[in-house]
């Protein structure tokens, strides 16, 4: 049986496929849903999936061996959980090597927010809970003309 999204601005439970949570918005107000889990990327699926969001993409490039990147990840998984305005995904760069390599990827984790499928926002390096809801609410909302802009920890 498909999960229960509760809808952040009307207050209704919505059972949403897990294959469509990225996608999915409220049967009564329409708003988009919380999507729940990060969705996991490879190489194949990557670029139609960070094309066809109409809401931005944000990327984990990460690695099972990193152990700040497995820090990170209850964080991303809380984003995942209650942010509407994004949907989060990640890239396996052990498995996915020549996406890292696309996307300059030479320290991890690194962060890089897709809007309509184009790098508009990244940054390297762990980042606690709040490090990462501060980072995020400078980036949202972006303008994809904006072009990509670095940031280092």
């Amino acid at each position: 049986m498909a999960p229960l999204v509760t809808c952040p601005s009307c207050g209704i439970r919505n059972r949403v496929d897990p294959q469509r949570a990225a996608v999915a918005v409220c049967g009564r107000c329409h708003q988009a849903l919380p999507q729940g889990a990060p969705v996991i990327l490879d190489a194949p699926r990557f670029f139609d999936f960070i094309s066809r969001h109409q809401r931005p993409v944000l990327v984990d490039f990460w690695a099972p061996w990193c152990a700040p990147c497995r820090m990170m990840a209850p964080a991303l998984d809380r984003v995942a959980r209650s942010r509407t305005d994004l949907v989060v995904a990640k890239v396996d760069t052990q498995q996915n090597s020549q996406l890292a390599s696309r996307y300059d990827i030479s320290a991890i984790p690194t962060l890089i927010l897709f809007m309509h499928g184009r790098p508009v926002q990244r940054h390297s390096g762990a980042l606690t809970p709040v490090q990462l809801e501060d980072l995020l609410s400078r980036w949202l909302p972006v303008t994809p003309s904006a072009g990509v802009r670095n940031h280092r920890s």
